[in-house]
């Protein structure tokens, strides 16, 4: 299922996964691990896992990146 973000409403606090944050990007996996390798989207590691805040999924989209 992909999730659509406008990224005119109003962010949440939720965490995403790198799976849900390739859902909205329309990206693979890897793509995302990349870019939060490469310091573009801020996350979280959760013990072998990341978690990225909604709200920098949203700030990455709209810098246009």
């Amino acid at each position: 299922m992909i999730r659509r973000v406008d990224v005119r409403e109003k962010p949440s606090r939720r965490l995403l996964t790198v799976n849900e944050v390739a859902d909205i990007l329309r990206v693979s996996n890897m793509t995302v691990y990349r870019l939060i390798k490469g310091g573009q989207i801020p996350a979280i590691r959760v013990g072998k896992n990341y978690r990225i805040k909604e709200v920098d999924v949203n700030k990455y989209l709209t810098r246009g990146s």
